[in-house]
């Protein structure tokens, strides 16, 4: 799981994602473990991630190019997919101006996990990705003034420190707008 992070305004609606994969093989445990060491933040580095995944005998891949956001129709939709042994379960985030839903798909079952209306921003990743984001998203918000170009200044800026500051987030990202304001569907409708 890496990062979305969405402002879903009156007049508009940007969304962001990066562009990392990361995938695993080996001991289940090991996974585990090293699993639990990059989404707690514990490794910051691509260098100390493939080093700490040595150690534990576990071969990782990262890929640089899966666009997690996109536009379809006016509405946002951003996914992230996150992996606890066999069982593969994705987040997937829709977005219009002034509306947004989440949903969590396990196995072959979409359940909508919260829906609001309103300016809101809202962030899907792991708990230090999201820690990374809110923070950037509580101390420059305020300063911004509140535009959607300023929501989409504080977005960029939640992605790049996010980057910085744990190897589950790339460098690069997708970054989608709409000024459209429709209602948000169930996600699995899109």
């Amino acid at each position: 799981m890496s990062l979305i992070v969405a402002y879903s305004g009156v007049h508009g609606a940007v969304m962001a994602g990066d562009h990392r994969e990361i995938v695993f093989r080996g001991d289940e445990t090991s996974i585990g473990m090293l699993e639990t060491a990059l989404y707690t933040n514990e490794i910051c580095t691509d260098e100390h991630l493939k080093n700490r995944a040595a150690a534990l005998g576990v071969a990782i891949m990262i890929r640089e190019d899966k666009c997690k956001v996109w536009e379809r129709d006016g509405l946002l939709i951003g996914e992230v997919t996150e992996t606890d042994g066999a069982s593969i379960k994705r987040r997937r985030l829709c977005v219009s101006c002034g509306h947004y839903t989440i949903g969590e798909k396990i196995s072959d079952q979409w359940t909508i996990r919260s829906r609001g209306e309103g300016s809101n921003f809202i962030v899907l990743g792991n708990q230090a990705t999201q820690d990374i984001a809110n923070r950037c998203i509580r101390d420059h918000w305020k300063k911004q003034g509140g535009s959607l170009q300023d929501a989409v200044r504080v977005i960029i800026l939640s992605i790049e420190e996010s980057a910085r500051r744990t190897a589950t987030v790339s460098t690069t990202y997708t970054l989608v707008q709409t000024r459209r304001s429709i209602p948000v569907p169930g996600t699995h409708d899109v």
